[in-house]
């Protein structure tokens, strides 16, 4: 179990570092150029690809994305009751413990956990949270809500394609199936990369408030997760995967709203830093956990 765990975890570590090293050492690095490739064509073709290529169906993917809907609406009544009795800013704090790091970490983990049936699920978990940051974690920093957003998202037409092709049981052509694979193969190793470089360059600000809503956003994650998964009588990968992406660490891209709608940027991405590190440190009780 121990060499199983390492296997999982250590590769996590070591593109993170890689990243962290490569931000400190002073070396060029365009966050803006990055960020765009992967969220506008590296994300979408691995979605393709993923809900293409496995045999997940139609059902799996709703049920997942039940489980995700479910998992979100508790995270933001939790944590708008927590943050209304700690008399924090919901504006600048409800994302954070709403939206975890189901990209940068969760995939990686769900794939090297479980193999492309985690990943395929993961990916279904990833695609609804995606869509709810971009709508309602826009909404509630930016204090209003925009249909415009929605349809600016890449992934939702990856993901509408995929469907066709899963309901009507068509098989993607081959040219298809091989340049969405390839294009998608950047997108994890990337994701970890810039997470490293993201928390090297990021300014932590209000340490011991940070600490707490990091703990907050942890427990409360592996919590509702495991609860959700025992609700809908999930199973094996299924319920590991709900609850692996539950429990990640807080989102970078909450930073990154916080800071374009100035909601205390650093103090925000305080909490993405200290729970990012203190997920490093509960990363093996998890996967044992769900292993």
């Amino acid at each position: 179990m121990f060499l199983e765990l390492f296997n999982i975890v250590t590769p996590v570590f070591v593109c993170a570092g890689l990243g962290f090293w490569w931000s400190k050492s002073g070396r060029k690095y365009d966050p803006e150029l990055i960020t765009n490739l992967i969220t506008v064509i590296g994300v979408p073709c691995m979605v393709f690809s993923v809900l293409t290529a496995t045999d997940l169906s139609v059902e799996a993917f709703g049920e997942i994305a039940v489980a995700t809907v479910l998992c979100l609406g508790s995270f933001m009544i939790l944590g708008y009751a927590l943050l209304k009795a700690a008399k924090l800013s919901v504006r600048a704090f409800l994302p954070t413990l709403i939206f975890p790091n189901i990209g940068n970490m969760g995939l990686p983990l769900n794939l090297l956990a479980f193999g492309d049936p985690g990943l395929a699920l993961a990916v279904a978990y990833f695609t609804i949270t995606v869509v709810a940051q971009f709508t309602v974690g826009i909404a509630i920093n930016a204090g209003a809500f925009s249909i415009k957003e929605i349809a600016r998202i890449p992934t939702l037409y990856a993901v509408a394609a995929a469907l066709v092709f899963m309901v009507g049981e068509f098989p993607v052509p081959k040219v298809v199936a091989s340049t969405t694979a390839l294009i998608g193969g950047m997108v994890i190793p990337i994701m970890l990369i810039t997470l490293g470089i993201s928390l090297a360059s990021l300014k932590v600000s209000g340490m011991r408030r940070g600490i707490a809503l990091s703990v907050v956003r942890l427990v409360m994650g592996f919590v509702v997760g495991a609860v959700v998964a025992e609700l809908l009588g999930f199973t094996g990968v299924a319920k590991g995967v709900i609850i692996v992406e539950s429990a990640m660490p807080v989102a970078v891209f909450n930073y990154l709203f916080a800071m374009k709608y100035k909601n205390e940027p650093e103090a925000v991405a305080g909490t993405v830093v200290i729970s990012t590190v203190l997920s490093f440190a509960t990363l093996p009780f998890l996967m044992w956990y769900v292993l």
